[in-house]
Parts: structure tokens; C-alpha cells; sequence
């Protein structure tokens, strides 16, 4: 991981990057494991991250070797400051290779360092990163209810 580069990406028009919205989607699909969700839902946030429609925004961390993605993050933004946090970070993954080593950490702190406000995300009860979550002070707080329609 000595050679370990991380980009700051908001659009693929902004600053363009040599990792397409696809090639993030397909790390993130495989690297997230059975805590993912689609790759065309995988997608979608990437679209919103970019800002794609009105009101949305974000940015992407890559984390790579070269050419090789090691890690990514995806944070939306919430323009809801005052009412709910104003980031959300949906998506954090690393490279299956690289698990252990600091990674998620290096990661973690940099998104933090990299907004302003509160962060918010959610983590399945039985996901083994909520120990790194937890030690960067995120807390439950609330209870989240969902109305699934």
C-alpha cells in the first residue's frame, strides 16, 4: 500500500478521473460483499454524488494503485443542514487484498476531513465495520423506522 493515491472526484465532468462511473460501480458491487446492493442502485448514488439532477451533490474518495481501485466512498449530500445530517456516506468498500491494513481507516478520516457538518450511515447490526465507525464517534442515536412501499 506504499503507493496508495486518493482522488477527491465530485463529477466526471468537474474532474474528470480515469475511473468511470461504471468501473466505481463494479468495485463497489464486488468489494461491498453481501452488504451491497445492485450495481444499477450502486449507479443511481454515484448519479446523485455527481449531481446529476437538481439539488443533488456528494463526492467520490477512490483509493488506488495505479489503475487498480483499493477503496471508495460515496457521500451525498443532504442540503438538509439543521433538519438531518448533511452528509451521507452510502457506500465505503475496500479491495478484499487490502482488508487489515488501515485502509478503511485512512479512508474514514479522510472523508471527515473532507466535509463540513455531520456525517450519518447505516450499518447492518452484523456488519464487522461498525467497530471502525464507532471508533471515529458515530453513534445510534435513533431508532430508524422505514414505511416500505
Amino acid at each position: 500500500m506504499s503507493n496508495m493515491q486518493f482522488d477527491i472526484i465530485y463529477s466526471d465532468t468537474k474532474n474528470p478521473t480515469v475511473f468511470s462511473r461504471e468501473d466505481i460501480a463494479s468495485f463497489l458491487h464486488e468489494h461491498l460483499d453481501e452488504y451491497g446492493d445492485k450495481k444499477k442502485l450502486i449507479l443511481k448514488c454515484i448519479s446523485y454524488a455527481y449531481g446529476d439532477g437538481p439539488g443533488q451533490d456528494g463526492f467520490i474518495l477512490v483509493a488506488h494503485e495505479e489503475e487498480t481501485i483499493m477503496g471508495a466512498v460515496i457521500i451525498n449530500h443532504t442540503n438538509m443542514s439543521g433538519f438531518i445530517p448533511e452528509h451521507i456516506l452510502v457506500y465505503i468498500a475496500v479491495h478484499a487484498e487490502a482488508r487489515g491494513q488501515g485502509l478503511g481507516k485512512q479512508l474514514m478520516e479522510k472523508i471527515i476531513d473532507a466535509t463540513d457538518g455531520d456525517i450519518a450511515l447505516h450499518v447492518e447490526a452484523d456488519n464487522p465495520a461498525i467497530h471502525l465507525y464507532e471508533k471515529y464517534g458515530f453513534t445510534n442515536e435513533y431508532l430508524e423506522m422505514r414505511l416500505k412501499k
